[in-house]
Formats: structure tokens, sequence, C-alpha cells
């Protein structure tokens, strides 16, 4: 499309022409959403940069035609009303007809026709880009040319161009709201509700909640128990997104968390000697069948065709609401890490490289308003300290993050000081934004069945040391449950 087309010189006037005869009144109701840029003729950026200069710069309260002449030799631009043509437009500027309730309503028009023409900009560099494609690329990267640039390009339409607020203005209205819509908290329910309140109030959207262990704790597991039970209790669609793990893994541990039938007997097969495990097995697949919970393994995948899959999944799959944000989903991502060494040089270390990671996350939960559960390696030091210079990668990742926490494998002494019938693994609340947290030293015990993968949350350990409790309360043991480890 040429741009050509996407102009509109009239509604170009009817701006200029409303800050020339309404001063600031016109001026601030449109500075927010145009700039000399929007203008498409020359001499209608020219104008709007003296008028801009007047009112910011000399703070004229009305503006007559020496005063934008006076401007433009201050901006080193009086050559351009030299030219005869140039007043002529001046002055049929100033008698162009427009009430002052219009301006903006122009002002957006010209803003739009500016992003449409941006937005053929962009669209035409990714064409060029799929020109020198020699068909070795896969389809998400092929893909990933034309959703990206339509995608990225999304956040200009937001046109509202809100002014500050007063905080308290409208607020009784805003609190009757609330009143009638009360709600149990704020965010979705991970299924662990000590682990909710601490942060909260569950997920919340537009935020990026962290979990960090070490290999092998059970991050994955915990990430599946969470995604299951925001799927299938709450009926919202949830997108895991993995970097290690295949489909059948995930088959395999939804079905034994579903059916408490053993992974191991569910991989082999054997699960169908004895009829009941069968049938607890088909009962679970027919469960499972109906749950919107998606995967999708994106080990090796760059950064940024891995944004295009969650984009395309909340297009395709959730729905997007008329401004632009998601509907109600969760994302998992599992776990924060450098795919390859490509994207480490001179110029970017590897921490660099995963701080913009965690970046690319916030900006995208910011975007769309989807809560981001993402996981992350520790480093060595998680293994005896719990705090948050234990994240591998950046100091971005705790700086851009709602909440941190650590997941981690319980010391014999703590199993011992709790009582062993109260877990083996522990969920350490280090940073809530939006939650109390926990005090210093506390925890949230946790139990994971590794023969069925289901994590279980318990009380924190100052209930339990309250209570003086250590089997009356909290998890009851089956001396028949074989623990095996699982990532």
């Amino acid at each position: 499309m040429s741009e050509m087309l996407l102009t509109d010189p009239a509604a170009e006037r009817a701006v200029l022409s409303g800050i020339f005869n309404y001063g600031k009144d016109a001026y601030f109701d449109v500075a927010d959403i145009v700039n000399e840029n929007t203008f498409t003729v020359d001499s209608n950026a020219i104008i709007y940069k003296c008028l801009k200069h007047v009112l910011e710069n000399d703070s004229a309260e009305s503006i007559d035609i020496p005063s934008i002449f006076s401007a433009a030799s201050e901006l080193g631009l009086s050559y351009v009303f030299d030219k005869r043509e140039e007043v002529k437009h001046l002055n049929a500027i100033t008698k162009f007809p427009v009430n002052l309730g219009n301006v903006r309503k122009f002002g957006a028009k010209v803003r739009k026709l500016e992003i449409a023409r941006l937005l053929n900009r962009q669209l035409t560099e990714a064409q060029d880009k799929i020109k020198t494609l020699n068909g070795d690329e896969n389809l998400s990267y092929i893909l990933g040319l034309a959703e990206d640039a339509i995608f990225d390009f999304s956040s200009l339409l937001n046109d509202k161009g809100d002014a500050p607020v007063i905080v308290g203005e409208n607020i009784e209205e805003y609190v009757k709201f609330l009143e009638e819509n009360p709600c149990e908290q704020m965010g979705l329910s991970t299924g662990y509700p000590v682990y909710d309140s601490a942060i909260g109030g569950g997920l919340r959207r537009g935020t990026v909640n962290v979990i960090g262990a070490r290999p092998k704790v059970g991050k994955t597991l915990l990430a599946d128990n969470i995604g299951l039970h925001i799927s299938s209790e709450l009926d919202v669609p949830v997108l895991n997104l993995d970097t290690e793990m295949v489909l059948d893994d995930h088959r395999h541990r939804t079905l034994a968390m579903t059916s408490e039938v053993s992974i191991n007997d569910i991989e082999t097969g054997q699960f169908s000697k004895t009829p009941d495990k069968r049938d607890k097995i088909y009962k679970a697949a027919e469960k499972l069948d109906k749950i919107p919970y998606f995967h999708y393994s994106i080990g090796g995948m760059p950064f940024e065709e891995q944004l295009s899959i969650m984009r395309r999944w909340l297009a395709k799959e959730v729905g997007l609401n008329p401004d632009g944000t998601a509907k109600n989903c969760v994302l998992i991502y599992d776990y924060v890490k450098l795919m390859s060494s490509d994207s480490i040089s001179n110029a970017m270390a590897e921490f660099q490289v995963l701080g913009f990671m965690m970046t690319g996350l916030h900006n995208f939960a910011l975007r769309y308003k989807v809560p981001i559960l993402a996981f992350i390696q520790l480093n060595r030091d998680g293994i005896t300290r719990e705090s948050t210079d234990t994240a591998s990668g950046s100091d971005r990742i705790i700086w851009l993050c709602s909440n941190f926490s650590i997941f981690k494998v319980k010391s014999d002494e703590e199993i011992a000081e709790d009582g062993v019938g109260n877990g083996n693994r522990k969920l350490v609340p280090l940073v809530a934004r939006h939650g109390a947290g926990l005090d210093a030293g506390d925890y949230i015990n946790m139990k994971m069945k590794g023969w069925c993968g289901k994590i279980e949350e318990g009380k924190t350990a100052s209930e339990i040391r309250e209570n003086n409790t250590q089997s009356e309360e909290g998890f009851i043991v089956d001396d028949d449950e074989e623990e095996i480890p699982f990532a």
C-alpha cells in the first residue's frame, strides 16, 4: 500500500488550526498523541514544531503569526517562511474552521494514520526478510517474521492517551465497584493456598512470578502440578513452555497425578495388568482430554521465536480483548536459560542475555496482561543459602519479577524438626511485591510424591513449631509409598 494513501491533509490542518486559535487548551489536548512526525506535509510538521515551541518555551497563552515567525527563527527554520507559498499556507491554516471539541478527534485520526504508515514500513521490512529465506528455516521462524511485525507493533494501537489523574478522583465509585464485585483473591490460585497468600493472592495478571530450584529437585513436577490445577479446577487455559522435556513426559506425569498410578507403571504400560489401575488410567485420560492444558517444547529455540509461539497461542487458543490484552490464561516458562552460545559475544555476557530474556517476559506479561510463572536454575549457593543472590543469571530476574521463591529439598535436620510426615521439600517465598511473604527463616512445607508426580502443600514451619505437633497434623505418610526422584 502506498503511504500516499495513508494521509489526511485536512485533518492535519484542523489540528494545527485548533492549536493556533485555542492555544494551550487545544495543544495539551493533543500533545500526548501527536508530534511533528505525525504530519505528512513538511510544512505542517514545521508549523507544529513552531507552535509547540511557542506554547512550551515561551509560556504564551495565545498565538499569533509573528510569534510563529519568531519561533521559526529560534529553531533555525526561518528560511521556510521566506517562500511566499509557505506564508500563504500558514495563513490558510490559521483561518481553517474547527471547533475546540473536535481537535483531539482530528489528532487521533492523524495519529492512527501515522501508526498505519509505520506498520506499513514494518511489514515491508518483514517482506524483505522473507525474500531472503532459502527454505532451510523451520516453519515457526518463517511465521514469526510476519507475526513479530504485527504483534510487537500492536502496542502503538493504544490511542487512549490518558492524562494523569488525581488518585482520589472518583474513588468512592471505585470503592462501590469493589464492594459490588468481591473476589476471593486478586490472582489465579496455584492450588497452594499458603503460597498464594504469601505472594499476594495467586498469579496476578501482568506479572512474572519466579520460582528457583537446583537441578533434579522437582521444579518441572511443580510446574505440572500448578498447570494441571489451574486448567482443570479453574478451567483456565495454561501453556507450558518446556525447555527440556517432551510431550510424552508430561502425559505420563499428568496421568499419574490424576490417577495416582505410578509413573513407572504408566510409562511401561504395566498398569494394564491390574484392572483397578487400568480403570483409573482411562478415567484420568478422559478427564485430561477435556482440560485446556497445553504443552510446547521450546528447547534450542531462539527467544524471539518463543515469544512468537506465545503470541500465537494467545490469539488462537485464548483470545484477545478489544484493547489487545489476553483473556484469562497462564503461561508457564520452564525454565529461563540460555538456549545456545550464539547469543553470547564479547559485548554481551551470559548474565546479560538472561537478563534480556527476563525483560522480554516482563514486557510480554505487561503488554498482554497475562500472568507468567517462570522457573529458573539456582546457582550452587542455592544448595545451602536462601537469598535472592542464588538466582543464576542476572539481578534483572529479581528486579522485574513480582515475587521470587526458592523450591528445595529439606535437610535431614529440618525433616527431623518438622516431623517426617510434614514433607520432604520446602517452598521459600523471599520477595513478594504484592504479598506479605513469610518471616525470615520460615518456609512452606511441601511433600513430593515422586512415584506419582504429586506435590502437596502443608503447613509453614512456624505453624508446626507453634502447634508443637509432628505427626498429628500435616501430611499422612503411607508406608507403601516409594519416593522416586524426578526433575
